[in-house]
């Protein structure tokens, strides 16, 4: 096949181009607007005769139309993202997460074109610390910030699609990912770069809020598989039983790296901080055969820890510019 991936030099994204591939003999065209979060360095070395990378933007109509018109398939991770920055600036959201999707899915409504959306668990809202329940696909929405809510609604705006105009799409809500490539902003590619930097990591509140984390990898490799045998109109939610405090996540990087586990400074809370996600994946692994590869987030935090200090070229030009970012926000 021939693969619409947007979005594709962006943290998720990337990682996916980079999964399809290696992992099969699809091509692949990218579309995205090289905003701040999109990094051009995150798709060096991939082919030339199966990867094409087009700067623009997804609410663009007429180019969308092109691209969407000479592909089988659109696979859809462009957004914005950081709920710090929706807080801040709620309008980049809409304009991207909202009039975006309907752009390419009206593109995708014209051409016949296969569909799939990538979304958040985050539309649904928090759970409390100590619910024994998870998000299911029957969750009710409920999102709480700007970036979340905007999220919830290009989901529903592609399920209006499949019911109204037959759009042939599904959806996927994911739990928190990790891994290579991620934006220094996010929060444990910060604190691993302040650490390796010298500088204190830095820690909302008491840090007893818990996300489901994923890696990447496995994220990329459940896309692919409901790509292939997703059923047209369902919405499968992807996890990989990764819940961990974000005390405890800091406090395991600072381990890997050397470092006392106390070493890290708490700082004022996010407003509207979701206390807890949690993903129930029971459908995409029973209906679809799918699991992740990394099991344990120790070992997948490892790798992650290894990588940025491997590859601190990719992410050193990013780093500078967010601290100041976060200085001028009163969140340093």
């Amino acid at each position: 096949m021939k693969l619409l991936v947007t979005g594709g030099a962006g943290f998720i994204g990337s990682n996916f181009v980079h999964h399809v591939l290696d992992t099969t003999d699809h091509s692949v065209v990218v579309l995205d607007k090289l905003t701040y979060a999109g990094n051009r360095a995150s798709l060096d070395g991939l082919p030339a005769e199966r990867f094409e990378l087009v700067v623009g933007d997804i609410a663009d109509a007429a180019l969308v139309d092109r691209l969407v018109g000479d592909v089988d398939a659109v696979v859809h991770y462009a957004a914005e993202s950081h709920n710090d920055n929706s807080l801040h600036d709620p309008r980049p959201f809409l304009d991207t997460n909202i009039i975006g999707t309907y752009t390419l899915i009206e593109a995708a409504r014209k051409h016949g074109t296969r569909f799939h959306h990538i979304s958040t668990d985050e539309v649904y809202g928090d759970l409390e610390l100590d619910d024994p329940n998870r998000f299911t696909e029957q969750t009710p929405y409920n999102p709480s910030s700007p970036y979340s809510s905007t999220k919830a609604g290009s989901d529903l705006l592609v399920r209006a699609w499949v019911r109204s105009f037959g759009l042939q799409a599904t959806i996927s809500n994911c739990s928190n990912n990790y891994g290579p490539y991620q934006h220094v902003e996010k929060f444990i590619p910060r604190q691993i770069t302040n650490v390796l930097d010298g500088v204190r990591p830095k820690l909302y509140g008491a840090g007893q809020n818990v996300r489901d984390w994923i890696h990447a990898n496995d994220h990329s490799s459940a896309v692919l598989t409901i790509l292939d045998t997703g059923v047209i109109g369902e919405t499968y939610l992807i996890g990989a039983d990764g819940e961990q405090d974000n005390r405890s996540v800091v406090e395991t990087i600072l381990e890997l790296m050397g470092q006392p586990r106390d070493a890290y400074d708490h700082v004022t809370d996010r407003a509207g901080h979701d206390l807890r996600y949690a993903i129930d994946s029971t459908k995409l692994r029973t209906e679809l055969g799918w699991q992740p590869a990394f099991r344990d987030f120790r070992t997948g935090l490892e790798d992650t820890v290894a990588w940025y200090r491997d590859h601190q070229d990719w992410w050193r030009p990013q780093k500078a510019a967010t601290e100041a970012r976060y200085q001028q926000q009163g969140q340093a």
